[in-house]
């Protein structure tokens, strides 16, 4: 215990004394986050505060080196240790640059999955998935994926965090409280030690990093957290060979890992690429809501400790107890979201239309079906005529009430031949006219609730075939969720037909 105290307060002097040092250089070099629209801050600060983390982290570890404890004896001997610190390096070494001169995702993608890997091959490796309630998964070839799909969600989690003034950091700071102590619960003393520095490495930074900020954590600061906390999270939850309770350390991590998660869901729901920045992270949507930076903050500090607490709580909780509390967990998220605004993104009507048109493009539903049919029935006809007569089929179907196509093709007309007597349809010359039983083709269209729409019989390198007027009264039947899609469907299965015709 005593060694554990000590490294956390050598961790909390060093980050104090080392963080404006730091400053003091990255401003000299020129390595400084400038203000921009999607930024907070409106002034220029050195970004390259993550230097002073981890100095702060690793110091007092070399320092103890000189002072034997039987804690100490464990890390000498960890095989893991080398793999983590070369995993830890490397990510530094990945922010670093980038803060220098940006890198593109795919590279940053490319370098963390490495650092995954040699964690891995050392040792660090979610093996075994259980839970609280009992029961395991062993993983066996996945253990790859799964492990370096989490290096990387909690690596990007911490880094997506650091949008204000000491939020990436405080966070960091309160979980690895909550993990240190469920690490001396568990007696599990060498990671309890990688806490400890942590905690007081982040710590001794938000002295400056707090609102309002001197220093900023850089990439190189949040990919390093995100990398210690990941890697430590995987080796404090170990139990027998190679198992981890994984909803403790998701829970004490919720902020990060809900924001994280989200981002690109979101984004992928609003159509933008999944991985592009924007202004909608928690932190952005409390400010929105007329927080200020610091209470922004502080409510996320809030909401950090709670899910901490919750995450020491369900260690002891039985298994009905813990059931209760994930479902109060969950309730409190769904709440939360919604207050944010985050559920206008999954409105009802919203959802059902989505997939309504899901359905609909694969074919699944009978309406759609019974619509392609009309359409293969336009694509074997014979002739125009044929054609055309299939096309008052389908445009029925639309409740359309008046239709009419203009033919220019010299040699389409030769596949037309007049209507029997009696039929609605008619031809004149190379027109083609067809209206539903009722509807006045000649008063009736000066309506004001008439859908009117001309479409171009428009193929391939500009080929023109003719037009196609469609009309339709809204009020009689108004337009459903499907009318534009199946004209355009119908339009483009007429143009086909006529060019194959064209071609005989």
């Amino acid at each position: 215990m005593t060694t554990i105290i000590a490294i956390f307060c050598l961790a909390l002097f060093f980050a104090l004394v080392l963080t404006p040092l730091v400053a003091r250089v990255a401003e000299k070099l020129d390595v400084v986050d400038m203000p921009s629209d999607r930024k907070v801050h409106t002034a220029p600060i050195p970004r390259i505060g993550g230097v002073a983390i981890i100095f702060a982290f690793f110091l007092p570890f070399l320092l103890s080196l000189f002072y034997s404890t039987d804690i100490l004896d464990l890390l000498l001997l960890d095989k893991q240790m080398m793999a983590f610190i070369i995993g830890g390096l490397l990510v530094f070494g990945l922010g670093l640059w980038d803060d220098i001169k940006p890198l593109r995702p795919r590279i940053k993608f490319l370098i963390q999955t490495i650092a995954a890997l040699i964690a891995y091959l050392g040792g660090i490796q979610i093996g075994v998935l259980s839970n609280p309630f009992g029961g395991a998964l062993d993983l066996g070839w996945f253990s790859i994926p799964a492990t370096v799909l989490w290096f990387i969600l909690i690596i990007n989690a911490v880094n997506l965090t650091d949008g204000l003034d000491g939020l990436a950091a405080g966070v960091t700071f309160f979980v690895s409280v909550v993990l240190l102590v469920l690490s001396m619960t568990g007696e599990r003393y060498l990671v309890a030690m990688g806490f400890a520095a942590l905690g007081g490495a982040t710590l001794g930074f938000l002295r400056y990093n707090f609102n309002p900020a001197s220093v900023f954590l850089g990439d190189c600061g949040s990919y390093f957290l995100g990398y210690m906390l990941a890697a430590l999270c995987i080796m404090g939850s170990v139990k027998g060979q190679a198992a981890v309770a994984i909803l403790i350390p998701i829970i004490a991590l919720g902020v990060p890992i809900l924001d994280t998660v989200w981002s690109p869901l979101r984004r992928f729901l609003l159509g933008r690429r999944m991985f592009s920045p924007d202004g909608e992270h928690l932190h952005h949507r409390l400010l929105k809501l007329g927080f200020s930076q610091r209470l922004a903050v502080l409510t996320i500090y809030g909401i950090t400790i709670a899910t901490g607490l919750i995450a020491i709580i369900m260690v002891h909780a039985k298994d009905e107890r813990a059931a209760l509390i994930l479902l109060l967990l969950g309730a409190a998220i769904i709440l939360g979201l919604r207050k944010l605004g985050y559920f206008e993104y999954f409105a009802m009507d919203k959802i059902f239309g989505w997939l309504k048109d899901v359905t609909d493009e694969v074919g699944i539903t009978h309406e759609r079906r019974s619509f392609l049919n009309l359409q293969l029935e336009i694509s074997r006809s014979a002739d125009v005529n044929e054609a055309w007569l299939n096309v008052c089929k389908a445009l029925d179907r639309l409740k359309f009430d008046m239709a009419e196509m203009n033919i220019k093709d010299i040699g389409l007309m030769a596949h037309g031949s007049r209507l029997k007597e009696g039929q609605t349809e008619k031809r004149e010359q190379e027109k083609w006219v067809w209206a539903r039983e009722g509807f006045d083709s000649v008063n009736d269209v000066t309506g004001e609730s008439l859908l009117k729409l001309e479409l171009p019989l428009l193929a391939e390198e500009n080929k023109t075939y003719g037009t196609l007027w469609l009309i339709k009264d809204l009020k009689r039947d108004s337009i459903s969720h499907y009318t534009l899609r199946r004209v355009e469907h119908l339009r483009r299965t007429l143009i086909g037909t006529l060019q194959k015709l064209a071609a005989t």
